[in-house]
């Protein structure tokens, strides 16, 4: 696959030389041409100077071409702007956009680009090391009403199926770790010492799921 990679930043750098290990032909712009330093020798893919958001710019570095594009620029305007080009001008499959500020990521989501909100991003990571008893989310969608919730399987659940602890349109088992190793979850799976379980889960229904987990044989769910 062609890949467009606009920004040559230390995060634009990376990606491009991680794409080109992993096989994709690459094209780099940024405004700036030693930026291009970031780049080791044996980089074989192109590199353009010039505006991300220009089309002549664009067209040089294959973007009628490409299956992805990402924008990863310092700032978050001249993300966007290239995004939506990438996106609804040149009609790339897969473009993604780097945006700091965490509400103008949500908005650009709902308009179907991709975002990686790095601000958000790093203040939950290091908010679920300082207070891990305050954010039982491993993962919350954008949109703040889907979350990803990881759970050691309480020792009232070992040797019972799965099945009975799903709720349609609220909570739903997805997978299962056993033993260091994967598996995708469905109903007639029976429940092990030590497993850890992943649910997503309506935010909304955390506490309720969270009960229904510690609920004891008899009990109320």
């Amino acid at each position: 696959m062609h890949v467009v990679v606009v920004g040559c930043g230390r995060v634009g750098s990376e990606l491009a030389l991680t794409l080109e290990e992993q096989g994709h032909s690459v094209a780099v712009v940024d405004r700036s041409e030693r930026a291009f330093r970031r780049l080791h020798d044996g980089f074989s893919g192109k590199t353009i100077t010039g505006i991300g958001f220009d089309r002549d710019t664009l067209i040089e570095a294959g973007i009628e071409e490409a299956g992805a594009f990402a924008a990863v620029t310092y700032g978050d305007n001249s993300n966007i702007l290239c995004a939506r080009i990438a996106h609804e001008t040149f009609e790339v499959a897969h473009v993604v956009a780097r945006i700091k500020d965490p509400r103008r990521a949500l908005i650009f989501q709902r308009l179907g680009i991709a975002t990686v909100a790095t601000v958000a991003w790093t203040t939950d990571q290091m908010m679920r090391r300082l207070l891990p008893a305050d954010n039982p989310h491993e993962w919350v969608d954008p949109s703040g009403k889907v979350c990803l919730i990881e759970h050691t399987l309480p020792a009232t659940r070992v040797g019972k199926k799965f099945g009975d602890l799903n709720e349609p349109g609220r909570y739903w088992l997805t997978a299962v770790s056993r033993f260091g190793s994967g598996l995708v979850a469905t109903g007639d799976v029976v429940g092990q010492e030590g497993d850890i379980v992943y649910f997503m889960c309506d935010v909304a229904a955390v506490d309720d799921l969270h009960a229904r987990l510690h609920a004891v044989e008899g009990g109320h769910h």
